[in-house]
């Protein structure tokens, strides 16, 4: 069966908390979870790539956003998964200028539903919702391509 971004978006989850429970490096991860997957897709590969380095880059960016937004919560009281599936969308919403940006909201909610606890796509969709009004009101939202340009 042919990979999906789908699926590469469920690697590189699985991938991140490796990286977080476990200490490992992630150049190491990277080859040990998302190459036997994706080797037959260098795309998809890259992808997966790409946002496994962006999200661990990024993580001191999204997490002062995640915790703006999370009423009464600390971050580190968030579920773990949680934790990364967030970051995940906010780096691919900030940095991904080819996805739009409900597509990463969609993808999130979807994935915390499978992997995470019961709740989690509502508390996903709760705070990315929040976090997207208040970057697209700021501008830090840019995305580039067919049907991607606000108006």
């Amino acid at each position: 069966m042919k990979p999906t971004r789908r699926k590469t978006r469920e690697l590189v989850l699985q991938a991140l908390y490796a990286l977080e429970v476990g200490k490992h490096d992630s150049i190491k991860v990277i080859k040990d979870q998302l190459e036997p997957e994706l080797k037959s897709d260098p795309e998809l590969l890259e992808f997966g790539r790409k946002l496994v380095e962006q999200t661990l880059l990024r993580q001191d960016e999204c997490d002062p956003l995640i915790e703006k937004h999370t009423k009464n919560w600390k971050l580190e009281r968030i579920a773990l998964l949680d934790k990364i599936i967030l970051r995940m969308a906010l780096t691919e919403m900030l940095y991904f200028e080819d996805i739009p940006e409900k597509v990463s909201l969609n993808e999130a909610i979807e994935i915390a539903k499978l992997f995470s606890t019961p709740k989690s796509g509502t508390f996903i969709n709760g705070i990315l919702d929040a976090v997207l009004s208040e970057l697209n009101t700021s501008g830090r939202v840019t995305k580039k391509g067919r049907g991607l340009q606000k108006d």
